[in-house]
Order: C-alpha cells, then sequence, then structure tokens
C-alpha cells in the first residue's frame, strides 16, 4: 500500500518536511561516495532553510508540553501501563529539555562558518561547486571517508533536538488515528468532519495495483478526495470508478 498524508494546518506541513529531510540525511551519511555527501550538505541546507523559520522552535516546545498534559491525563487508568505511561512522559520531557537548551535559531551555528557559507551560496547555482569555483570544497571531498562523516555528524548535530522532538511528535499524532476504510464513488469523495475535533492530519492507503494518485483538499471542516488515474506516460486523468481504500484522520 502506497501511504500518502496531508497536513491541515503550516506548523505539521513543516514537520512533515523536516522529517522528511531528516530521514533522507540519516541515509545519506552513512554512505561512503563524495557525492553522496554531497547531496547530504545540500539536504543539510534544506533543513537549514526550513527550520530557519523563527516560531519554529516555540511551536515544538509547545506541542511537547500539551503531550505531556495529555499524557498526565491517563494517570489512574486501568487501562493504561503506569511503566509506559512513565516512560513516554520522561522522553517528552526530555526532548524538551534538549531542546529549550539551544540557544539562538536552530542551525544557527552553520552560519559561522566560512567553508558552509561559501558552500551554500553556490549549490543554487548549475553546476556552481566545480572545482575551478570551489577548490576547498573540492579538496574536502578527497577527505578520507571517516573525516567527511565525521564532519558532517558535527555539522547536523544541532539539530538533533529538533529532529528527535518532531520524530515523537509526530508518531503520537499517527498513532492517534484509526483508520476506516471508505469509498470514493466515481472517483471522488467528500466527508464533513465532526465539529469539536480539531484534526491535524490526513492519511491515506492506497493499493499501487490500482495506479491511482489522490489529489486532496481539507479544512477544519470538510475533506475531499479526488481519485487520478496515472497513464503509462505518468499523465494523470480523473478516475471515474468506485473505488475503496483507507483513511485515517489524526487529532
Amino acid at each position: 500500500m502506497i501511504l500518502y498524508e496531508y497536513p491541515f494546518n503550516e506548523r505539521i506541513r513543516t514537520y512533515l518536511r523536516l522529517q522528511q529531510l531528516f530521514s533522507r540525511l540519516g541515509q545519506l551519511i552513512p554512505r561512503e561516495s563524495p557525492i553522496d555527501h554531497h547531496f547530504a550538505l545540500i539536504t543539510l541546507f534544506e533543513i537549514l532553510e526550513v527550520s530557519s523559520r523563527p516560531e519554529l522552535k516555540s511551536d515544538v516546545l509547545k506541542d511537547l508540553e500539551r503531550q505531556k498534559q495529555v499524557m498526565n491525563g491517563y494517570r489512574g487508568n486501568p487501562a493504561i501501563s503506569e511503566n509506559a505511561l512513565d516512560m513516554i512522559i520522561s522522553q517528552l520531557e526530555q526532548n524538551f529539555e534538549s531542546l529549550n537548551a539551544l540557544t539562538g535559531k536552530i542551525g544557527s551555528k552553520l552560519n559561522e562558518s566560512d567553508f558552509l557559507n561559501s558552500l551554500k551560496s553556490r549549490v543554487v547555482i548549475p553546476g556552481g561547486t566545480c572545482e575551478f569555483d570551489l577548490p576547498a570544497y573540492h579538496a574536502w571531498q578527497h577527505h578520507g571517508v571517516d573525516k567527511r562523516q565525521a564532519d558532517l555528524h558535527q555539522w547536523s548535530a544541532c539539530f538533533i533536538p529538533v529532529a528527535q522532538s518532531i520524530q515523537m511528535l509526530l508518531k503520537m499524532l499517527r498513532e492517534s488515528g484509526a483508520a476506516q476504510k471508505v469509498m470514493a464513488t466515481s472517483g471522488q469523495l467528500q466527508q464533513n468532519l465532526p465539529q469539536g475535533r480539531t484534526f491535524q492530519l490526513l492519511r491515506l492507503r492506497i493499493d499501487p495495483a490500482l495506479a491511482l494518485v489522490p489529489e486532496i483538499s481539507c479544512n477544519r471542516l470538510l475533506v475531499v478526495i479526488r481519485l487520478m488515474q496515472q497513464q503509462e506516460d505518468s499523465r494523470l486523468i480523473a478516475s471515474t470508478g468506485d473505488t475503496a481504500f483507507e483513511m485515517t484522520l489524526c487529532a
């Protein structure tokens, strides 16, 4: 099944983007090729750009505190393991303290590096990182694998608290929803959302054998999903069939 996720607000949109970037960075750094480490650096600059929002840190801290209060509300519930609850609350507190200890904007230390600044200004130019443009970077790419990996770990270390916090928040958000089977009639599903609940994330699972791609539009009152048929040349045309798939609303 192919999983599609759609955020209801800009805060969750930013969390999802950062999670994807952190995942990519985590896959690229352990590799040994200089070209993989080149794209690891590009990913690092993307993370720096996305995380530069001044409200990001406060948003994550507020969400961690809110989840802690929610978890504390389960105290005394006989259906909830107290040991498991203590572990989750402890992890929330650790993430809060680690992120709160960061001074300034997230990733601001990277801007203090002349080497990284010179590289960041050139990667946006097609072919702008050639050896005649950036001889120092060309030399860095010829360093040993261990040296390059150590540098990448050092440069990315300032993002660890936010990466761990967002990972935990999104995990808890995804687990808050219950999957349900729905039917798109004539290729379209329109569903009113229950009042009194604020949903933050929509998740869809669609069988890849159907060759369908969802076009999603949603707000606090309504979800509209239009299924598009993917042709062999990758063109999309509106599906007219009745199709069942799995949908999860996460609050």
